[in-house]
C-alpha cells in the first residue's frame, strides 16, 4: 500500500473515530442512562390522603415540614422590590442561583445590592448558569468580585464540561440569613421588570418564604455550590436555628439528572394521578411526553376539570410552542380546556390539585425540565395558599383566550407541518 493510500486511510480512520465520538458525546447531553417510567401510574388515594403526603416525603422526599409562611409575589413590580429589600437586610449570608442572569437595569441594581453587602462583610455566594448567563456584561462580573462576591458559573462552555453541555441549572434560589427564601420563575432580566402590561413585560410569579422549610431551599443551594467550588456551607450564617413563622406545611423539591432524572417527573406524575376533581397547570413551557400526557387525559376521564395556561404567539422560543401544540390534540379531545395567554410572554410554573396541593417554582412541563436540567420546585400543602394561586389563575385566564378542538382541527396546514416538524426535537426545546 503507498503512503499516500495509507494516509488516506488512516485520515478515514481518524474521521470516523471523531464522528463516532461526536455522536456518543451527543448522545450523552441529549438522553439519560436511567430507564424511564413508562407505565401510568395510578393511586387509590387523592391528594388530601395522608397516603400522599407520605408518599412524597418518602418515596421522593425530603419530608414535608409544618411552620412556614409563602407570600405570592405577581410580576416585576412585587417580586423584584422585595428581593432587593431581603438582600439589602443581609447580615450573615446570601446564596443565589439563577439561570438567566442578563446585562440590564434589574442585573446591575440587584448586582450592586449583593457586591454592596460583600463589602459589608456578608458571605454572599452567587451560582449562575454557564449559559443562562452568557448576555451578563463581563463589568458586571468583575464589580461582584472586586466586592468579594464568591461567584461559580454552572457548567460553563469548555472542553472540561462538554459531556455536561445539555445539563444546566435551571433553578431559582435566593436564600438570606439562612431565614428567608425565594423561589419561582423569574429570570434576572429586564424583560420581567413591571406587570405584564405589554409585550415588552412578562408575566411571571415569585414565592417569598418563610419558617423551617427554608433550610431545605438553603440545602438545594448548597448541593449545586459544591458542585462548582468544592465547598461546604454549613455553619449557623446557613443553617441557624429556625423557628415556626406560620401555618404552611411545604417541602423544597430539587432534582437533577445526577440524583435521579425521573424523580420530578414521577412528582408530576403522582400529583396528577391523586387527582379528584380539579388540576390547574400554568406552565410557560407545556410540552407533555406521552406518558404525562395519557396521565392528564386519564385524570379527565375520571371526571377532573383539567384548565391549562400557556403562552400564545407572544412567547421567546416559538419553536417551543409549535412543539407543544403538537401535543394538544388528545387532550382537546378528552375535554382538557387549554388556553393561551395573549397580552405578552407568558412565564409562570404552578400547578394547583384539588384546591390544596399546589407545586410552584422553576420546573417547566417538559423533558428538558424533566430529565436534562437542575431544578427547584416548593411544593405546598396549604389550602389559602392554593386558593391565593386559584385567584392568580382565574385573573390570568381572563387575559387568556380558549382554544376549541373544533378550531384546533380547522388551523391552517401550514401550522400543522411546523408543528409536526417542531414535534421532532420536542425533547430538546
Amino acid at each position: 500500500m503507498s503512503e499516500q493510500r495509507a494516509d488516506h486511510r488512516w485520515g478515514w480512520l481518524a474521521a470516523g473515530a471523531a464522528a463516532g465520538a461526536a455522536a456518543s458525546l451527543l448522545a450523552q447531553n441529549l438522553t439519560t442512562s436511567e430507564k424511564k417510567i413508562a407505565r401510568e401510574i395510578t393511586t387509590g388515594y387523592g391528594v388530601d390522603d395522608p397516603q400522599f403526603r407520605r408518599v412524597m416525603s418518602s418515596l421522593l422526599g425530603p419530608p414535608f415540614i409544618a411552620g412556614n409562611t409563602v407570600d405570592v409575589l405577581q410580576n416585576g413590580d412585587e417580586i423584584f422590590p422585595a428581593m432587593l429589600a431581603a438582600i439589602r437586610g443581609a447580615r450573615s449570608s446570601v446564596c443565589f442561583e439563577t439561570y438567566i442572569y442578563w446585562s440590564g437595569e434589574i442585573a446591575r441594581e440587584l448586582s450592586g445590592a449583593l457586591a454592596e453587602r460583600a463589602r459589608a462583610g456578608v458571605s454572599v455566594h452567587v451560582v449562575m448558569d454557564g449559559v443562562g448567563a452568557g448576555k451578563l456584561d463581563a463589568e458586571l462580573v468583575d464589580d461582584l468580585l472586586d466586592a468579594g462576591v464568591q461567584l461559580e458559573r454552572y457548567h460553563p462552555l469548555g472542553l472540561r464540561t462538554v459531556s455536561h453541555i445539555n445539563n444546566r441549572t435551571h433553578r431559582k434560589l435566593l436564600i438570606v440569613d439562612g431565614r428567608v427564601g425565594f423561589t419561582g420563575g423569574v429570570g434576572i432580566a429586564d424583560q420581567w421588570a413591571g406587570r405584564a402590561q405589554d409585550s415588552d413585560h412578562w408575566r411571571d410569579m415569585h414565592f417569598r418564604v418563610a419558617g423551617p422549610v427554608v433550610a431545605q431551599m438553603q440545602a438545594a443551594f448548597a448541593d449545586n455550590w459544591l458542585k462548582t467550588r468544592a465547598e461546604a456551607l454549613h455553619d449557623e450564617r446557613y443553617f441557624p436555628e429556625i423557628q415556626s413563622a406560620g401555618p404552611v406545611v411545604a417541602q423544597l423539591f430539587k432534582s437533577s439528572p445526577d440524583e435521579g432524572s425521573e424523580s420530578v417527573r414521577l412528582m408530576y406524575l403522582l400529583s396528577i394521578a391523586a387527582a379528584r376533581r380539579t388540576i390547574r397547570i400554568a406552565n410557560a413551557y407545556f410540552v407533555p411526553d406521552d406518558l404525562a400526557r395519557q396521565t392528564l387525559i386519564s385524570a379527565v376521564q375520571r371526571g377532573v376539570r383539567l384548565q391549562i395556561i400557556v403562552p400564545g404567539r407572544e412567547i421567546d422560543t416559538p419553536l417551543t410552542r409549535q412543539a407543544s401544540r403538537s401535543r394538544w390534540e388528545p387532550l382537546l379531545e378528552a375535554g382538557a380546556e387549554i388556553h393561551e395567554f395573549q397580552p405578552t410572554m407568558f412565564h409562570c410554573k404552578a400547578m394547583v390539585i384539588d384546591d390544596l396541593w399546589c407545586s410552584v417554582g422553576s420546573t417547566n412541563f417538559d423533558s428538558r425540565s424533566f430529565r436534562l436540567n437542575d431544578e427547584a420546585n416548593l411544593n405546598i400543602y396549604d389550602a389559602a395558599v392554593a386558593a391565593a394561586l386559584t385567584r392568580s389563575f382565574d385573573a390570568d385566564l381572563a387575559r387568556s383566550r380558549r382554544v376549541t378542538l373544533e378550531a384546533w382541527r380547522q388551523r391552517p396546514l401550514g401550522e400543522r407541518i411546523v408543528e409536526q416538524a417542531a414535534a421532532l426535537v420536542r425533547s430538546q426545546v
